[in-house]
Formats: structure tokens, C-alpha cells, sequence
């Protein structure tokens, strides 16, 4: 017995344009996530960790490519937006973290560094660039062609999951192939800090891509492009959006995982301070004069979409929570980007680094109460215990930035040094877990709301159905 087929208006079955929207979705989420720092990382990861090669790339992958995951799939569940997600931590909390975290991924670092890196890791190995005059002309029309392709909003998904990314794949899957199969590892011995606590110092350079913070950010840009494509409010938007998600994650392992073992099999690897050199070098190795062109290609597509998705998300927040259109926020962050990527990538990371060491903190925190939230509901809906461990983990953070910064250094170490794993860089876990205990025992103690007949809302007015 035959069976019908649910069309859609262009005559293709519904099961297939559904797979294909998350397909390309997930290739978009892909290249918007994966730019410069992305690129250059892992092969410096390698040739550092040396023999403790795969417990460090296990830490990168888990904060470089399985947060971000995760964190499309707590916005997925949650239904809400970062803001939505963040105010439930108080008004404060609620306006500022989001206000931080889209800054960060704009127009504070991850937007400007796209710029800056490709100049300085495509345009100058290629064509011998190397001037504030030549680095301004470049992201005058790096930015201006990033501006173009980010003008309008509803077609950007399309734009790179259809076109942009399926090039960068190629291009990096040729680049990965040719070395890992030319090269085999030798031997080499950790450095510092690698050889001791490998997995650690990998979670802690995965925090540079900066994935986890945009995951928040991207993953409404994902679901508006879903929902677009004809994807049904509940659980076919939910669905569809973890799978590109988890697409996208994948995606992202793999191609660290080429690149790491970039690092680890190239001849005289440790010779290069940086991981774009390395890189490049490999490129020049395995395919002659054409590998610098291939490489400066990656390097420029990758920065390119990444820079796409940057501007759309942020213009979108900015524009729906403040003043001011779309088009007036994309111009505005392209113009200041473009402004402090002309100065290098080292001016941009002296203002970022400091607030990407703030906000990673929080951020995790907030990943993964939205993630666990679900196997309490039936029992207590997270109050306390979502206002405790976000607050704890702010001010730990700022204390530990400011002792990073060298601001009273001497009188805040004190007060956070007893904590286990501070050393490495991750007192806050323990202080927050107990901040959450603390939180869930008072909700579980707190009566449950009475719930009006017919709805999803408690009698004082808190809605149930987050």
C-alpha cells in the first residue's frame, strides 16, 4: 500500500526540505562559529601538549566544541532568549551580562579580531602587507563585504550554509588530508602547561574561541531561521534546532582534530610561536606556491562568515532590546570594528581579555542550570538555585579578572585562593556547585505555586511553562 507525501507550496516533500533547512543550518552554524582563533588554536595545542597530545585536545574539544553544543541545545530547551535566560537572575544580572556577552562576540573582540587576523595571517604572508595605511584599505572592504553580506538578516543561514561554508570545508579538508597523510608524530616532550594537567590547560584554551558566549547569541539566529522554513512552534523547532546544533558541534571536532594533527606531525612544528604560521608553512609544504593561497583562502572564509554571523546576531539584539533598526546596529559595529581591527590583533586583545575571563565564568553556569532545570520541574521550578550559583559565579569571576589584572591583587587572593583547581584557573566550580545546593535545598523547602485552572501560571503570576 502506498503512502502520500506531505508536500511543501514548491512541490518538495516535507521530510526532505525539513532535513535539508537543518543541514544547511547546521553548515552555517558551522562557519559562523568557526573563524581565526578556531583555525590557529589547535595546531598550537599540538605542538605544545607534544606526547599529552590527546588528553589536551579532549579539554579543547570539551569547552571549544561541546559547550557551544550545549548551548544551543539549553536555548533550544528553554525557548527563551539569553536575555530571557539571564534575567532570571535579577534585572541586573539580566541586563548586563547579555549587553557584555553580545560586546564580547562584537564589536569588544571576536568581531574586530576577524578583521585583524585575516590581514595579518592572509593578506601579509601573501602579498607582503604590512602597513596601517594597507591594514585600514583591507578591512575597509573586509568589513564593508561582511556589512553586504549581513544586510539582510532572513537570508543569512542561506547565504553561508549553501555557499560560504561548503568552500571553507573543502579548502580545509584538502589542507588537513594532504598534511596528515604526508607526516608522521615523533616523540616530543610537554611543555609548560601541558605537562602537568593536559586536559586542564586544553578546557582552558578552549575558552578563547569564544563559542560558548556566541552559542547564546547564534542559537536565536538559528531558531528565527528554522521557523522561517516553515519549522512548527514546540517540538519540531526544538528538534530541529538541537540537531543543527549537534551537527554544527561535529563539524567543529573533526576539523580540530585535523588541525591538531596539523601540529603534531609537521617536521619542526616547535619551531613557530604561533599557529598561523605554522599553518601556513604546512600549507606551503604539502601543495607549493599554491598552499599560501589556499591558505590565505581558509583564513579569509572563515573570518568572513564568522564576521557575518557576528554582525547579524548582534544588530538583531541590539536593534529588538534598545533603539535604533537593524541596519543602524550593523552599520555601527562594522564601523567600530573595522576602526580597531586596522590597530591589530594585539590592541584588540588587550581591551577583550579581560572580559572574556569575566563573562566564561557566568556563562557556563548559565548553560548548564538551563540544561539540568528540566529533570527538577516536576518536583520545584529553579529560583534560588538559578540566582545563587549565576551570582556566586559573577563575583568570583570579577575577583579573579581583577587579580589577573593585577588590581589589589594582594588583598582579593586571599579570599578565593583556598578554593580547589584556583591554580588552574577554575576556582569558581566548587563555590558554585555549593551555591546551587544551597539554592535547590530552598526552592525544594519553598511551597510550590498553586497553579490557576486552564494555565501555565502560578497564582502569583510566575509562569510555569519556562
Amino acid at each position: 500500500m502506498g503512502s502520500t507525501a506531505v508536500s511543501t507550496a514548491d512541490g518538495q516533500p516535507q521530510h526532505k526540505r525539513s532535513t535539508s533547512a537543518i543541514v544547511v543550518t547546521a553548515l552555517a552554524l558551522f562557519s559562523m562559529f568557526f573563524g581565526a582563533g578556531n583555525l590557529i588554536f589547535p595546531p598550537m595545542l599540538a605542538v605544545q601538549a607534544g606526547d599529552n597530545f590527546w588528553p589536551a585536545l579532549f579539554g579543547f574539544l570539551a569547552t571549544g566544541s561541546l559547550l557551544p553544543m550545549l548551548a544551543v541545545v539549553a536555548i533550544a530547551l528553554s525557548g527563551s532568549n539569553l536575555r530571557d535566560l539571564a534575567q532570571r537572575a535579577g534585572t541586573a544580572f539580566g541586563i548586563v551580562f547579555p549587553v557584555l556577552a553580545y560586546l564580547s562576540i562584537g564589536a569588544f573582540y571576536a568581531l574586530p579580531r576577524t578583521g585583524a587576523v585575516s590581514f595579518e595571517t592572509a593578506m601579509t604572508p601573501l602579498f607582503g602587507f604590512d602597513s596601517l595605511f594597507a591594514s585600514g584599505v583591507f578591512n575597509v572592504v573586509f568589513f564593508g563585504v561582511a556589512l553586504l553580506l549581513s544586510w539582510n538578516p532572513n537570508t543569512i543561514m542561506e547565504t553561508l550554509g549553501k555557499f560560504l561554508t561548503p568552500a571553507l570545508l573543502v579548502l580545509l579538508v584538502i589542507m588537513i588530508s594532504v598534511a596528515a597523510f604526508r607526516w608522521n608524530a615523533e616523540p616530543v616532550t610537554p611543555s609548560e602547561p601541558y605537562d602537568d594537567g593536559p586536559f586542564t590547560a586544553g578546557l582552558l584554551e578552549g575558552y578563547l574561541t569564544m563559542d560558548s558566549i556566541a552559542a547564546l547569541a547564534f542559537s536565536i539566529v538559528v531558531i528565527s531561521t528554522l521557523r522561517g522554513r516553515g519549522f512548527k512552534e514546540g517540538k519540531e523547532l526544538v528538534n530541529g534546532t538541537i540537531t543543527a546544533g549537534i551537527g554544527a558541534g561535529i563539524m567543529l571536532a573533526l576539523v580540530y582534530i585535523g588541525l591538531g594533527l596539523i601540529g603534531r606531525v609537521m617536521p619542526g612544528a616547535g619551531e613557530f610561536d604561533n599557529g598561523a604560521g605554522l599553518l601556513a608553512e604546512a600549507a606551503h609544504r604539502t601543495m607549493g606556491g599554491a598552499g599560501q593561497a589556499v591558505f590565505s583562502a581558509i583564513v579569509l572564509l572563515a573570518c568572513l562568515t564568522t564576521a557575518v554571523g557576528l554582525i547579524t546576531s548582534t544588530a538583531e539584539f541590539f536593534s529588538e532590546q534598545f533603539a535604533g533598526s537593524y541596519h543602524v546596529w550593523a552599520v555601527t559595529f562594522a564601523v567600530a570594528s573595522m576602526i580597531m581591527a586596522t590597530q591589530g590583533l594585539d590592541f584588540v586583545m588587550s581591551i577583550a581579555a579581560p572580559v572574556i575571563g569575566f563573562l566564561y565564568p557566568p556563562a557556563i553556569t548559565l548553560i548548564f542550570l538551563t540544561l539540568i532545570e528540566p529533570a527538577f520541574r516536576a518536583r520545584t521550578r529553579f529560583n534560588w538555585a538559578f540566582f545563587a550559583p549565576l551570582w556566586v559565579a559573577v563575583v568570583w569571576s570579577a575577583i579573579e579578572t581583577f587579580i589577573s589584572q593585577g588590581w589589589a591583587a594582594d588583598a582579593l587572593t586571599p579570599l578565593v585562593s583556598w578554593s580547589p583547581l584556583f591554580d588552574e584557573g577554575l576556582g569558581w566550580i566548587v563555590p558554585v556547585l555549593v551555591a546551587f545546593v544551597v539554592g535547590l535545598a530552598i526552592d525544594f523547602a519553598r511551597p510550590k505555586p498553586a497553579m490557576i485552572p486552564g494555565t501555565m501560571e502560578s497564582v502569583e503570576g510566575e509562569d510555569l511553562s519556562a
